[in-house]
Protein backbone atom coordinates (compact mmCIF):
# COMPACT_ATOMS: atom_id res chain seq x y z
CA UNK A 1 0.00 0.00 0.00
CA UNK A 2 2.86 2.31 0.92
CA UNK A 3 4.56 1.81 -2.39
CA UNK A 4 1.20 2.37 -4.36
CA UNK A 5 0.31 5.67 -2.41
CA UNK A 6 4.85 6.75 -3.43
CA UNK A 7 4.10 6.06 -6.66
CA UNK A 8 0.59 7.68 -6.98
CA UNK A 9 2.57 10.94 -5.16
CA UNK A 10 5.59 10.53 -8.00
CA UNK A 11 3.20 10.41 -10.36
CA UNK A 12 1.36 13.43 -9.39
CA UNK A 13 4.58 15.33 -8.69
CA UNK A 14 5.94 14.71 -12.25
CA UNK A 15 2.23 15.30 -13.82
CA UNK A 16 2.10 19.12 -11.84
CA UNK A 17 5.75 19.43 -13.09
CA UNK A 18 5.06 18.81 -16.86
CA UNK A 19 1.89 21.21 -17.17
CA UNK A 20 3.39 24.10 -14.50
CA UNK A 21 3.44 27.96 -15.82
CA UNK A 22 6.88 28.99 -16.72
CA UNK A 23 7.51 32.19 -14.56
CA UNK A 24 9.51 35.09 -15.66
CA UNK A 25 10.95 38.02 -13.74
CA UNK A 26 10.73 41.80 -15.02
CA UNK A 27 13.43 43.70 -13.67
CA UNK A 28 13.19 47.19 -14.61
CA UNK A 29 16.25 48.87 -12.00
CA UNK A 30 17.65 52.27 -13.38
CA UNK A 31 20.66 53.79 -12.13
CA UNK A 32 20.60 56.18 -14.71
CA UNK A 33 18.25 57.29 -17.23
CA UNK A 34 14.28 55.99 -16.38
CA UNK A 35 12.40 55.13 -19.33
CA UNK A 36 8.17 56.21 -18.48
CA UNK A 37 7.51 53.20 -21.17
CA UNK A 38 8.62 51.12 -18.54
CA UNK A 39 5.08 51.87 -16.78
CA UNK A 40 3.24 50.71 -19.54
CA UNK A 41 5.71 48.07 -20.67
CA UNK A 42 4.83 46.23 -17.26
CA UNK A 43 1.06 45.69 -17.14
CA UNK A 44 1.63 44.46 -21.38
CA UNK A 45 4.26 41.72 -20.71
CA UNK A 46 2.28 40.41 -17.45
CA UNK A 47 -1.07 40.73 -19.82
CA UNK A 48 1.22 38.80 -22.17
CA UNK A 49 1.55 36.36 -19.97
CA UNK A 50 -2.08 36.02 -19.09
CA UNK A 51 -2.95 35.06 -22.80
CA UNK A 52 0.03 32.99 -23.42
CA UNK A 53 0.26 30.77 -19.84
CA UNK A 54 3.05 32.05 -18.76
CA UNK A 55 3.14 33.92 -14.68
CA UNK A 56 5.12 37.17 -14.59
CA UNK A 57 6.66 38.66 -11.17
CA UNK A 58 8.34 42.27 -11.05
CA UNK A 59 10.90 43.59 -8.86
CA UNK A 60 13.14 46.61 -9.25
CA UNK A 61 14.96 45.14 -6.42
CA UNK A 62 18.52 44.08 -7.39
CA UNK A 63 18.29 41.87 -3.72
CA UNK A 64 16.38 39.50 -5.08
CA UNK A 65 18.74 38.22 -8.10
CA UNK A 66 20.24 35.56 -5.26
CA UNK A 67 20.37 31.68 -6.33
CA UNK A 68 17.45 30.63 -4.42
CA UNK A 69 15.30 33.51 -6.16
CA UNK A 70 16.09 33.04 -9.70
CA UNK A 71 15.95 29.24 -9.78
CA UNK A 72 11.79 29.75 -9.82
CA UNK A 73 12.20 31.80 -13.28
CA UNK A 74 12.58 30.82 -16.16
CA UNK A 75 13.76 34.01 -17.70
CA UNK A 76 14.63 37.51 -16.55
CA UNK A 77 13.75 40.03 -18.73
CA UNK A 78 16.24 43.57 -18.23
CA UNK A 79 12.63 46.00 -19.17
CA UNK A 80 14.69 49.43 -20.00
CA UNK A 81 17.12 48.84 -17.00
CA UNK A 82 19.74 51.71 -17.47
CA UNK A 83 23.86 52.38 -15.35
CA UNK A 84 25.28 49.94 -12.72
CA UNK A 85 22.36 47.47 -11.01
CA UNK A 86 24.06 44.84 -9.25
CA UNK A 87 26.62 44.54 -6.61
CA UNK A 88 29.27 41.79 -7.19
CA UNK A 89 27.20 39.15 -5.42
CA UNK A 90 24.50 39.58 -7.23
CA UNK A 91 26.40 39.65 -10.68
CA UNK A 92 27.46 36.01 -9.31
CA UNK A 93 24.00 35.02 -8.84
CA UNK A 94 22.77 36.29 -12.21
CA UNK A 95 25.63 34.61 -13.99
CA UNK A 96 25.03 31.36 -12.10
CA UNK A 97 21.16 31.52 -13.32
CA UNK A 98 22.57 32.06 -16.91
CA UNK A 99 25.42 29.02 -16.69
CA UNK A 100 22.16 26.58 -15.19
CA UNK A 101 20.33 27.22 -17.99
CA UNK A 102 18.49 30.65 -17.24
CA UNK A 103 16.78 32.74 -20.11
CA UNK A 104 17.26 36.67 -20.17
CA UNK A 105 15.49 39.07 -22.67
CA UNK A 106 17.03 42.44 -23.10
CA UNK A 107 14.68 45.46 -23.95
CA UNK A 108 15.47 49.09 -25.42
CA UNK A 109 18.25 50.05 -22.53
CA UNK A 110 19.33 46.80 -21.47
CA UNK A 111 22.22 47.78 -23.21
CA UNK A 112 22.56 50.87 -21.33
CA UNK A 113 23.46 48.83 -18.72
CA UNK A 114 26.28 47.80 -16.46
CA UNK A 115 29.18 48.47 -18.77
CA UNK A 116 31.86 47.10 -16.48
CA UNK A 117 30.51 43.81 -16.55
CA UNK A 118 32.01 42.42 -19.26
CA UNK A 119 30.33 38.91 -18.87
CA UNK A 120 26.56 41.18 -18.77
CA UNK A 121 27.88 42.97 -21.81
CA UNK A 122 28.61 39.34 -24.18
CA UNK A 123 25.24 37.78 -22.91
CA UNK A 124 22.95 41.67 -24.02
CA UNK A 125 25.15 41.80 -27.24
CA UNK A 126 26.41 45.17 -27.77
CA UNK A 127 27.08 48.39 -25.25
CA UNK A 128 24.78 51.85 -26.00
CA UNK A 129 26.71 54.69 -27.04
CA UNK A 130 23.97 57.21 -28.27
CA UNK A 131 20.42 58.17 -30.00
CA UNK A 132 19.61 60.86 -32.26
CA UNK A 133 18.11 63.80 -30.44
CA UNK A 134 14.70 63.16 -31.94
CA UNK A 135 12.40 60.12 -32.29
CA UNK A 136 11.75 59.16 -36.11
CA UNK A 137 10.01 56.57 -38.34
CA UNK A 138 12.99 54.61 -39.98
CA UNK A 139 13.00 51.37 -41.86
CA UNK A 140 14.01 48.23 -40.45
CA UNK A 141 14.93 45.20 -42.61
CA UNK A 142 13.93 42.37 -41.08
CA UNK A 143 17.04 39.94 -42.08
CA UNK A 144 15.50 36.59 -39.91
CA UNK A 145 11.60 35.55 -40.48
CA UNK A 146 12.37 32.02 -39.73
CA UNK A 147 12.48 32.98 -36.00
CA UNK A 148 9.79 33.08 -33.45
CA UNK A 149 10.27 36.64 -32.67
CA UNK A 150 10.53 37.93 -36.25
CA UNK A 151 8.42 35.33 -38.31
CA UNK A 152 5.11 37.59 -38.26
CA UNK A 153 6.88 40.70 -39.52
CA UNK A 154 7.06 42.39 -42.61
CA UNK A 155 10.72 41.95 -44.73
CA UNK A 156 10.43 46.01 -43.94
CA UNK A 157 9.31 47.47 -41.05
CA UNK A 158 8.58 51.40 -40.77
CA UNK A 159 8.06 52.49 -37.20
CA UNK A 160 8.79 55.55 -34.93
CA UNK A 161 11.19 54.76 -31.95
CA UNK A 162 14.23 55.67 -30.17
CA UNK A 163 16.86 54.65 -32.31
CA UNK A 164 20.00 53.29 -31.42
CA UNK A 165 23.65 53.18 -32.23
CA UNK A 166 26.61 50.63 -30.40
CA UNK A 167 29.86 51.84 -29.45
CA UNK A 168 30.43 47.24 -29.10
CA UNK A 169 28.46 44.60 -30.27
CA UNK A 170 29.62 41.18 -29.79
CA UNK A 171 30.73 38.45 -32.31
CA UNK A 172 28.72 35.45 -32.52
CA UNK A 173 25.10 36.83 -32.52
CA UNK A 174 21.95 36.05 -35.05
CA UNK A 175 21.43 39.28 -36.10
CA UNK A 176 17.46 39.38 -36.79
CA UNK A 177 16.50 43.00 -37.72
CA UNK A 178 18.88 45.70 -38.68
CA UNK A 179 18.04 49.16 -39.37
CA UNK A 180 18.29 51.40 -42.64
CA UNK A 181 20.33 54.00 -41.99
CA UNK A 182 19.55 55.68 -45.04
CA UNK A 183 15.37 55.99 -43.84
CA UNK A 184 16.76 58.35 -40.81
CA UNK A 185 19.00 60.61 -39.43
CA UNK A 186 21.60 60.30 -36.99
CA UNK A 187 22.77 56.23 -37.38
CA UNK A 188 26.60 55.51 -37.05
CA UNK A 189 26.79 51.89 -37.19
CA UNK A 190 26.82 52.31 -41.24
CA UNK A 191 24.90 48.77 -43.43
CA UNK A 192 25.24 46.15 -40.97
CA UNK A 193 23.24 47.94 -37.86
CA UNK A 194 21.66 45.34 -35.65
CA UNK A 195 18.46 45.84 -34.35
CA UNK A 196 17.87 42.84 -32.60
CA UNK A 197 19.22 39.38 -32.17
CA UNK A 198 19.48 36.54 -30.17
CA UNK A 199 22.32 33.75 -29.11
CA UNK A 200 22.84 30.96 -26.51
CA UNK A 201 25.42 32.58 -24.06
CA UNK A 202 27.39 30.73 -21.45
CA UNK A 203 24.50 27.99 -20.93
CA UNK A 204 21.78 30.51 -21.17
CA UNK A 205 19.45 31.28 -24.06
CA UNK A 206 19.34 35.43 -24.67
CA UNK A 207 17.12 37.62 -26.58
CA UNK A 208 17.37 41.34 -27.09
CA UNK A 209 15.66 44.40 -29.13
CA UNK A 210 16.59 47.73 -29.25
CA UNK A 211 12.86 48.63 -30.14
CA UNK A 212 10.38 49.58 -26.62
CA UNK A 213 11.30 53.64 -26.28
CA UNK A 214 8.09 54.86 -26.98
CA UNK A 215 4.68 54.08 -24.73
CA UNK A 216 2.99 53.26 -27.81
CA UNK A 217 5.20 50.42 -28.41
CA UNK A 218 3.56 48.20 -25.90
CA UNK A 219 0.14 49.12 -27.59
CA UNK A 220 1.32 47.93 -30.91
CA UNK A 221 0.39 44.08 -31.84
CA UNK A 222 3.27 43.55 -33.93
CA UNK A 223 6.07 44.81 -31.48
CA UNK A 224 4.25 43.04 -28.88
CA UNK A 225 4.51 39.83 -30.75
CA UNK A 226 8.14 40.18 -31.28
CA UNK A 227 8.99 40.82 -27.63
CA UNK A 228 6.47 37.92 -26.75
CA UNK A 229 8.42 35.70 -29.32
CA UNK A 230 11.59 36.77 -27.58
CA UNK A 231 10.81 36.04 -24.33
CA UNK A 232 9.11 32.58 -25.79
CA UNK A 233 12.40 31.70 -27.06
CA UNK A 234 14.13 32.78 -23.71
CA UNK A 235 11.78 30.67 -22.24
CA UNK A 236 12.85 27.67 -24.23
CA UNK A 237 10.16 27.48 -26.52
CA UNK A 238 10.90 27.11 -30.19
CA UNK A 239 7.11 27.63 -31.88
Amino acid sequence: MKKLIIICLLISAAFTQAFAKAKVLIFSKTAGFHHNSIAVGIPAIIKLGQENNFDVDTTTDAKKFTADNLKQYAAVIFLSTTGNVFDDTQQAAFEQYIKAGGGFVGVHSATDTEYDWPWYGNLVGAYFKSHPSKQQVATLNVVDRNFIATKHLPAEWKRLDEWYNFKWIADGLHILIKIDEKSYTGGENGDNHPMSWYHEFDGGRAFYTALGHTDESYADPLYLKHLLGGIKYAIGEKK
